[in-house]
C-alpha cells in the first residue's frame, strides 16, 4: 500500500518538534536575551564565541548585537584586535508588558549571584 500525503511529513517540519509538543524547539528568551546574557557574563567573547554558546549563525548573532548597541543596551568598546562590551542595565525592557523592569532585573533572574555582582547588581536572597 501507498502511503498518502498525510502520512509524509510536511517540509519544514521536524519530527519531535515543538509542533509536536516535546518541547525541545523552542525557548522561553529569544535569540537578544541569550546574546545579551553571553555579553553580560563575559563581555569580552568574539561573536563566534557569542554565535556558539547561543546556537545561530555569527550572522544573526552580529545582526543581534549591533540591535543591542542601537538601542543602548550594549555598547562595543575595541580593544586591540578584539571588542570587549558592556551591559547598560538601567535600560528599561522593550515590551509594554515589562517596560516598569529593567535589563538589569532580566538579568539578575538569569545570572548566578556571582555574574549579577559582577555587573554591580545585588540580586535579594532568594528563600528556599
Amino acid at each position: 500500500m501507498m502511503a498518502s500525503s498525510r502520512d509524509k511529513p510536511r517540509a519544514g517540519r521536524r519530527r519531535g518538534s515543538d509542533a509536536e509538543g516535546d518541547g525541545h524547539a523552542w525557548t522561553f528568551l529569544s535569540n537578544y536575551a541569550h546574546v545579551l546574557v553571553c555579553i553580560a557574563r563575559d563581555p569580552d567573547l568574539t561573536v563566534r564565541e557569542i554565535a556558539d554558546h547561543v546556537g545561530i549563525t555569527e550572522r544573526a548573532t552580529h545582526r543581534l548585537v549591533t540591535e543591542l548597541e542601537a538601542a543602548g543596551v550594549a555598547t562595543r568598546h575595541r580593544e586591540g584586535r578584539r571588542n570587549h562590551y558592556e551591559v547598560d542595565v538601567t535600560m528599561p525592557l522593550r515590551h509594554p508588558l515589562e517596560h516598569q523592569r529593567t535589563v538589569g532585573d532580566l538579568l539578575v533572574a538569569l545570572l548566578d549571584r556571582s555574574e549579577a555582582a559582577a555587573l554591580g547588581l545585588c540580586p535579594s536572597r532568594r528563600s528556599g
